[in-house]
């Protein structure tokens, strides 16, 4: 890329804690509060349609149980992703990435898509939500920023929309990660707040790469962030800090 046009700050999975993650309830409430980019994640279908889910399984955010990877998408767009958060979302459904495309890009928001594949479909989830990706956002100027934690996921959405940027997300730093996201061409690397001081930071922009955070909830880490130059913060806490 030839320039960084994301925000510096980004709504956690629509809204954070405020709404049913992952809804488009959440994305309209994050909006309200001044945001305008969001992250969220999405996995794929047994019938690879890529929709908005963190979890492999439907018990936590939804009335269902079981794997949400082997469920049809026609089955999938029936549950309901609100309830469970707070009464007032009953019935708020699981969005396909097709509708929060046509949201964020009707109202000229960004978006992280984190691809989050259900066990043992790294490829193949990482290969249909970029080429879905490139479709929906083919005649925008701002691309979407996919990321994952799984290299291979990341690799697949490499060969297969190579024109749109790519995050490495960490939990740690583990053997090789700076030369793993020089390798997949990434763009930024979004990493666990706590890993980032003044050596992890200055490695990872000496290597070109925008430096993200995630998920940062308190004052005293976003003052931190900031003091060490980092480029992007992801919270939950969309009450207390204004984009």
């Amino acid at each position: 890329m030839n320039h960084w046009y994301f925000p510096q700050w980004i709504a956690h999975r629509g809204a954070g804690q405020l709404a049913p993650e992952n809804t488009l309830a959440a994305f309209r409430l994050g909006a309200s509060h001044g945001y305008r980019m969001f992250e969220c994640d999405v996995k794929l279908s047994s019938d690879d349609v890529p929709f908005l889910l963190h979890d492999d399984t439907l018990e936590r955010t939804t009335n269902d149980q079981g794997i949400a990877g082997k469920q049809t998408w026609q089955a999938l767009a029936q549950l309901d992703a609100g309830h469970w958060h707070s009464a007032p979302y009953k019935g708020e459904p699981i969005p396909s990435l097709d509708a929060i495309a046509a949201y964020c890009i009707s109202n000229g928001f960004d978006l992280n898509i984190e691809i989050k594949p259900t066990a043992g479909t790294d490829e193949r989830t990482g290969t249909v939500v970029a080429e879905h990706a490139a479709r929906l956002w083919q005649n925008e100027s701002r691309k979407p920023l996919l990321s994952s934690f799984k290299p291979d996921a990341l690799q697949a959405a490499l060969s297969m929309a190579p024109e749109l940027p790519r995050g490495l997300l960490l939990h740690q730093l583990w053997t090789g990660w700076l030369e793993t996201a020089l390798m997949l061409g990434c763009v930024a690397i979004i990493g666990n707040h706590k890993l980032w001081d003044t050596s992890s930071v200055t490695q990872a922009k000496s290597a070109g790469f925008k430096v993200l955070s995630y998920t940062v909830n308190d004052e005293a880490d976003v003052q931190r962030l900031l003091a060490l130059g980092t480029d992007g913060i992801i919270t939950d806490r969309l009450e207390f800090f204004k984009p």
